[in-house]
């Protein structure tokens, strides 16, 4: 009999509600993996850690994350997309009443009579606040702990290469966690059990910032009830998700033993390829959700697999949503 984990979410779990239900009817949570230990650090469950934070970092030298795409705060030292009062000349336009004289571009008053007005670049300070869930299934197997583990090191590396104020927090269930942006990455400890999904409203997101959330969004949540908070507040919203194959294509076949890797419930289930089918489309419909809510909200959504170098997911994944862009 072979061990399988399940957690409350999609391909990487069996949620604690699917498992009671045995296979009368298939939900899109399983996996098989063991169950991460209580409180582990991501860190200390990657073999190669240190290997896996480098290609993040060198991921970082080719891909960057669109921190200030329409940014429109107008303190800071990054140039942002709209005008402001930086020395950096932009543009010209027509001049309005209201506008201040000392911004008219005489040069261009003397060569055709009109007042014209100099538009310089606006300086920002982007607000960045990164989320990362920490539910038992990121660290389903090796490759998807792995793949967490590279995401987590590729966002806070590319927001603390730009000038942005960043906020970090870990979330398991309905516990937050703030974090020390230069210790995040070994400061991410994974969950050996949550008793709800991810309380994302919970999270004391900031005016105007760039929410990025990095979750594998196996839990068993309405996607229209979470997504709009990431753009509250004129916020722009990101979402990392690592999927591995473990997860969105298992074989189990014949009698098998599931453990919810989000608790420690485990139940026996036979299964067949007629379930196994059923499991797929659950699994495919589960994201289809999600793709269509975010994408209602204006939210980047970037399924990143956990079976390819990082920096070819990224650019597979998430340079056509918008999520990243070339560096």
């Amino acid at each position: 009999m072979r061990r399988a984990s399940t957690s409350s979410r999609p391909a990487s779990t069996v949620s604690r509600s699917s498992a009671r239900r045995c296979n009368s009817r298939l939900s899109p949570f399983m996996s098989e993996a063991p169950v991460p230990s209580t409180g582990a650090s991501l860190f200390s469950l990657v073999p190669d850690a240190e290997a896996a934070a480098a290609s993040a970092r060198a991921a970082a030298d080719r891909l960057v994350i669109p921190i200030t795409r329409g940014l429109r705060r107008t303190s800071g030292q990054v140039s942002g997309s709209a005008a402001g009062s930086s020395i950096d000349f932009q543009d010209h336009r027509p001049y309005m009443p209201g506008d201040d004289p000392r911004h008219i571009d005489w040069q261009a008053y003397a060569r055709s009579g009109h007042y014209t007005m100099k538009l310089y670049r606006e300086e920002v300070r982007p607000l960045v606040d990164l989320v990362i869930d920490c539910s038992p299934s990121m660290a389903l197997d090796a490759v998807k702990a792995r793949r967490s583990l590279e995401l987590a090191a590729f966002c806070l590396e590319t927001v603390q290469r730009s000038a942005s104020s960043l906020h970090v927090f870990t979330l398991a269930g309905a516990t937050t966690t703030p974090l020390e942006n230069s210790l995040a990455l070994h400061q991410i400890a994974i969950a050996g059990e949550v008793e709800s999904v991810p309380r994302f409203e919970l999270i004391p997101w900031r005016a105007a910032s760039l929410r990025i959330v990095i979750s594998d969004l196996l839990f068993a949540a309405n996607p229209e009830a979470i997504c709009p908070a990431l753009a509250a507040g004129n916020g722009r919203g990101i979402i990392f998700a690592p999927h591995c194959t473990a997860e969105s294509d298992p074989d189990w076949q014949g009698n098998t033993e599931l453990a919810d890797c989000e608790s420690t419930a485990r139940r026996d289930f036979q299964f067949s390829q007629d379930d196994l089918r059923q499991y797929r489309a659950t699994y495919a419909n589960h994201f289809a959700l999600w793709q269509d809510a975010t994408r209602r909200c204006g939210i980047a959504l970037a399924r990143v697999s956990a079976e390819s170098p990082l920096v070819d997911a990224l650019r597979e994944n998430a340079l056509s949503v918008g999520a990243v862009e070339i560096a």
